[in-house]
C-alpha cells in the first residue's frame, strides 16, 4: 500500500452517484473508482496512523440492512476509526467532505453510571465543562445521544445537567469539502484534531473507562 496522499477528485463524482443510482449495477461499474479514490486512500491514512493512535479498521462498504426498512446495500459515506483503551478517532467522508471525531461511541451500562457520577462531582464534572468549553470555543461540536431530561437522581437544574443528559461523549470537526483532502496535508488536519481533543480522551480514560 504506497504512503497517502489524499483523495483523488472523483471520490467526490463516486458518492453523488452511487446517492442517484444506489445499487450493486453502479457499484460494480465504478469499483476501480472506489478501490483506488476512495478506499485505497482511507486505509493508506489509518495505517500511517496506527503506531501513535492505535489499531485501525475501515469500514465495509455494504450496509446491513436485515432490520431495516431502506435495503438499498451500499453506504454513502467511507468511514473508519481507529484507537486504544475505549477511546479512538472517527473519519467520514461523502459527497460532502470530511468529518473527523473523537471520543467514546458506546459506554455500557456501568461505564454510563461512571461518567454520570464523575460530571455531577465537581471533582470531575468541573473539568470535563472546562474541556468542552475550550474545545466548543476553538470550532468543534460535541456529539452523543442525549435525553431530554436530566436522568433520575440528580437535579434538574444541575450546573452540568447538558452534560449529564449525554449516553456517550464525542467531539467533531466538520471540514466539508476543502482544497487540502487532495494531498497529504490531509492527515496533519487529522492528527491536528486529535491533538485538540486528547484532553477529552485523558478525561474519558481516567475517569470512565
Amino acid at each position: 500500500m504506497p504512503g497517502f496522499r489524499g483523495w483523488p477528485e472523483d471520490f467526490q463524482r463516486f458518492f453523488i452517484g452511487l446517492e442517484l443510482d444506489n445499487s450493486k449495477r453502479y457499484f460494480e461499474a465504478n469499483r476501480r473508482t472506489y478501490d483506488e479514490s476512495v478506499r485505497a486512500p482511507m486505509v493508506a491514512l489509518m495505517e500511517s496512523l496506527e503506531d501513535e493512535y492505535g489499531p485501525a479498521k475501515v469500514f465495509r462498504a455494504n450496509r446491513d440492512i436485515r432490520f431495516s426498512k431502506d435495503k438499498s446495500p451500499y453506504k454513502t459515506n467511507i468511514a473508519a476509526h481507529n484507537g486504544k483503551d475505549g477511546v479512538g478517532g472517527y473519519l467520514s467522508l461523502d459527497k460532502k467532505g470530511l468529518t473527523v471525531a473523537v471520543g467514546c461511541y458506546e459506554l455500557s451500562s456501568p461505564q454510563l453510571t461512571k461518567y454520570r457520577k464523575k460530571v455531577a462531582a465537581d471533582a470531575g464534572g468541573v473539568p470535563l465543562a472546562s474541556i468542552v468549553a475550550r474545545l466548543e470555543k476553538a470550532g468543534y461540536k460535541m456529539g452523543g445521544e442525549q435525553l431530554k431530561r436530566v436522568p433520575a437522581g440528580w437535579p434538574q437544574d444541575h450546573p452540568r445537567a447538558r452534560l449529564l443528559r449525554h449516553k456517550l461523549l464525542y467531539v467533531y470537526r466538520d471540514f466539508g469539502l476543502q482544497p487540502w483532502l487532495g494531498s497529504a496535508a490531509a492527515r496533519a488536519r487529522v492528527v491536528k484534531v486529535f491533538a485538540d481533543a486528547e484532553p477529552l480522551s485523558a478525561w474519558l480514560r481516567k475517569f470512565v473507562l
